[in-house]
Formats: C-alpha cells, sequence, structure tokens
C-alpha cells in the first residue's frame, strides 16, 4: 500500500482534486473553475458535461502535481455541491437538460403548490427539510413537467442524481448516491434513510428513477476511466464533508464552511432533532456497520458568491482577494448594510421572496463601504443561524471552527469572532471538504485506524477572540436585521 487517497471536491464554483498521505499533508492538488449560467432571473444552472470534463482534468493535473499515476492511490472519495439536480439517459448517458443549481429559485410556485393547506413543512417530520426550491426533488419534477419526460421516467429510461451521482456515474457505471446526499432531496426518510416511496408519488418523482443510497462511508465501488482500478470508498455531500473534516464527530460540535455560500453544521449524535428555529434536519454522515449520524444545519445561499458578483457584474473588484484590501480603507461600514438575498433568503428565514438589498446608502458611502458590508453580510447571517442554532440544540458553542475560502480573510474573521462572541479558530488546511473525503477514503481502507487517529491530525492555524463590547454587537446586529425585513416581499 503506497498510502495515498484522493478526493475529489465538486463544488458550486469550481471542481478540485487533492491527493493526501497518511499523515494527512496534502502531496498533489489541481482546480478548475466551471461556467455559471444564468438563463433568466433566479435561474442557474451548470453543463454537467463541462463539470465532468473539469472532472478528469484535475484529476490528471493533481496526479502529476504529486508525480504519481492512478495506480498510487489506494482509494478515493467524493464530494459535492448538493441538491444541484441532475437528469440524464439511462442509455446514452447524456444529460436531458443543464443541471438545475441548487440556489434556483423556478419551483417556488411548485413547492407552494405541493405544501398546499400543510404548509411548507408538510414532508419535515419525516425529511427534516421545508419545501423549498433549494432541494432536489421539485427540480426533478420540474424537468419532467416542463420537458415533457414523465412517461420516459416511469419507463425507467431516465436516471436522477445529484453530483455525487453523476460523478459516480461516469466513473463507476453505478446509479448510487450517498446518505447525506439523499437527505437533501426531500426524498428520503431521515429514520430509515431509505426513500420514501409515498412522497415520492406526492413529489411527481418516479421511484425508477432514483439512485440506490450506499452509506458515505465504506465499500462502495470500483472506478473506471482517470481512476481506472482505484476503490471508491467515500461519498459526502460537501457541507458533511466538510462537518468531518473538521473532525466534529461528537455531539455538540460545530463548524462553519464559507464558499459560495455559508453552511453552520452542528453534529447531533445518532438521533434526528428536529428544529423549530428555522434550520435543516440532515444525516452528518455514515459509516458502514455503524449508527448513522444526524446534523442540524443552517444553510445560507449567498457569501462568497457576492464577492464573486462585485468582481463579475460590477466589476468593482479585479479578483476575489481585492476585496479585503477595498475594505480595510474604510473604518467601518459606515452605516451601509448589504442583503445579499439573490435567491431569496434560507435559513432561518425561509423567504422566497426576498431579493437583495443595499440599505444605508449617503453622499458619504464609497466603494470601501460596499466592499465592507459585503463581507459583513457573511458574518451576520451567519450570527443569524448560530442563535437559531442556539435556541434548538441548547447548547451554547464555546469556539467556532471554520472553513473555506474567506477564512483566509482575518478581518472578516475577527469581525465574526466579535459578532458572535466566541472564538473562532482556522484549522491548518483550510479546504475541508475534500478533507473530509479523503479523511473518509482513509478510513474505509484502514489507512487510519479510527476516529480519534483522525482527530490528531487535525491542527489549529489560527484562531480569533471576541474584542468587541456587547452593547455594540446588539446594535449592529440590531441594525442588520433592520436591513433583512426591508428585503421581504420584493418578489
Amino acid at each position: 500500500m503506497s498510502e495515498l487517497v484522493g478526493a475529489i471536491d465538486q463544488g458550486t464554483s469550481s471542481t478540485r482534486f487533492m491527493v493526501l498521505d497518511s499523515a494527512g499533508s496534502v502531496v498533489g492538488s489541481a482546480q478548475s473553475e466551471h461556467t455559471q449560467i444564468f438563463p433568466q432571473p433566479g435561474w442557474v444552472e451548470h453543463d454537467p458535461v463541462e463539470i465532468w470534463s473539469k472532472t478528469v482534468e484535475v484529476i490528471e493535473a493533481a496526479l502529476s502535481d504529486a508525480g504519481i499515476d492512478p495506480s498510487d492511490l489506494d482509494s478515493v472519495g467524493i464530494t459535492n455541491q448538493r441538491e444541484t439536480t441532475v437528469v440524464w439517459d439511462r442509455e446514452s448517458g447524456e444529460p436531458v437538460a443543464n443541471a438545475i443549481v441548487w440556489q434556483d429559485t423556478r419551483t417556488a410556485s411548485l413547492c407552494e403548490q405541493l405544501a398546499g393547506e400543510a404548509g411548507p413543512r408538510r414532508f419535515a417530520d419525516k425529511t427534516g427539510l421545508p419545501l423549498a426550491t433549494y432541494f432536489s426533488g421539485p427540480k426533478v419534477r420540474w424537468l419532467l413537467d416542463h420537458l415533457g419526460l414523465t412517461d420516459r421516467a416511469h419507463r425507467g429510461e431516465l436516471a436522477f442524481g445529484t453530483i455525487d451521482s453523476w460523478l459516480a456515474w461516469q466513473l463507476t457505471g453505478s446509479h448510487i448516491t450517498d446518505v447525506t446526499n439523499a437527505s437533501r432531496t426531500l426524498l428520503m426518510d431521515l429514520a430509515t434513510t431509505a426513500w420514501d416511496s409515498d412522497i415520492a408519488l406526492e413529489m411527481g418523482v418516479p421511484t425508477h428513477m432514483l439512485p440506490d443510497i450506499v452509506p458515505s462511508i465504506g465499500e462502495i465501488a470500483e472506478c473506471r476511466g482517470p481512476l481506472e482500478g482505484v476503490p471508491l470508498t467515500a461519498m459526502l455531500g460537501d457541507q458533511h464533508a466538510a462537518l468531518f473534516g473538521q473532525t466534529c464527530f461528537r455531539p455538540g460540535e460545530a463548524k462553519n464552511t464559507y464558499g459560495t455560500g455559508n453552511f453552520l453544521v452542528m453534529n447531533t449524535g445518532t438521533t434526528p432533532m428536529q428544529s423549530a428555529s428555522g434550520l435543516l434536519t440532515t444525516v452528518g454522515y455514515a459509516i458502514a456497520g455503524e449508527d448513522t449520524v444526524y446534523a442540524l444545519e443552517g444553510s445560507i445561499a449567498v457569501t462568497g458568491a457576492l464577492i464573486q458578483w462585485l468582481r463579475d457584474n460590477l466589476g468593482l473588484i479585479a479578483t476575489a482577494e481585492d476585496i479585503e484590501g477595498l475594505a480595510a480603507t474604510v473604518e467601518d461600514n459606515g452605516d451601509v448594510y448589504f442583503v445579499p438575498a439573490f435567491s431569496g433568503l434560507f435559513a432561518p428565514h425561509w423567504r422566497p421572496d426576498a431579493r437583495g438589498v443595499i440599505i444605508g446608502l449617503t453622499r458619504h458611502s464609497n466603494k470601501g463601504h460596499l466592499a465592507r458590508a459585503a463581507l459583513e453580510a457573511a458574518a451576520y447571517q451567519t450570527k443569524d443561524v448560530l442563535d437559531a442554532m442556539t435556541e434548538d440544540s441548547g447548547v451554547a458553542l464555546s469556539e467556532l471552527r471554520v472553513d473555506g475560502g474567506m477564512t483566509s480573510n482575518d478581518a472578516l474573521m475577527q469581525f465574526q469572532a466579535d459578532l458572535l462572541g466566541v472564538d473562532v479558530v482556522r484549522p491548518t488546511i483550510t479546504e475541508t471538504t475534500a478533507l473530509g473525503a479523503a479523511y473518509g477514503a482513509g478510513l474505509a481502507i484502514g489507512m487510519w485506524s479510527d476516529l480519534d487517529e483522525i482527530r490528531r491530525m487535525w491542527e489549529e492555524s489560527a484562531r480569533w477572540s471576541p474584542m468587541m463590547s456587547s452593547a455594540d454587537r446588539d446594535r449592529l446586529q440590531s441594525r442588520w436585521r433592520e436591513a433583512v425585513d426591508h428585503s421581504f416581499g420584493w418578489a
């Protein structure tokens, strides 16, 4: 055994492949962005064929970077953007349309129709999720309805999957998904971790389309093509992988990922915990032969994507990294607040009718204030979610582990600690989605003996402690909530 594992990290904006050794060190890596497609307001799509092409590209580049061949890998894991929906022809393997991305809001009226008099929590007791545009089931139904594919789906000619399924199909020829991704479809019973045929019938999604559900970590399949002969031994949705990569293995431990959106996830143990505060009940991870671990999650649609918007749509900055310097040109936000409700607001509000708001502008305001308000929006939204999580769980966090691209911004991390009133801790490896998939892949083959050995590899890189007074914290958060209220009811 060469003691090397690989991890495919297929995210909303880009695809990465990483190679790790048994010490948990990265020995090879490559990353490539893919096209964001916006056919009309509220619609977000990806080309599944491009995603697969980018996946092959980064696999080959990372293996070259590590100076190894596929045969040197002992196993591989997949982690992926969740809820993004692909439907393809089983015989040809070709997608019937572009993937509908998790941020897409075209299913808003369908979700209202499905909710009926029971309301958006119609299926929440079983699925842990509200009926919202975020999740996959309504996206599948929309594709079937609008492309006239229902009969083909009933005949078993079409396959549905989230991105993990699409990649697994390409890599192994198997139509599978793991339990974490399945828990994001609105079609899986959390208690049984099996598809619920009654909900699928109500949703209008033929069960013939659904992939087999497998554990997140275990012997899953054998790869072909660019990873010929390498065992696939881990599949996790990106935020579940980040929970695993941050070694949050005990109930009450939590992490927050700052990516295209923000995702705050807390391990709640082996029993699902229903939320009364606008959070999601979801699967944390499942190791083959062991009890399923559940989690509470607060999903925020737009954080890092707002910085991309300032770069690509407004030309305010040339690169995403420029945002920190621009924000540093002002001492504070100048009473400017930016609510990035481009796709409505997710947790804890669940308001698909919300739209983006910039409020508090005066002649004094400049691009520095706008940059600062955009960065601070990530911290304010995280505070809203953490308050809801504390209310649901009764657990007051002593620290929050953070990861993802935006955590390289020291000023943002300090502001986050100030706003939360707890320490914010960044690990040595911040791309913990890929790390979690690699940890799972290695655990399944015995590269690491148990979770305790994995926990010992986690290393703290930086820590920020709160410095803001409680009075200032309350004043800023109150002002933010006024701004959020102004975003409601626009759509």
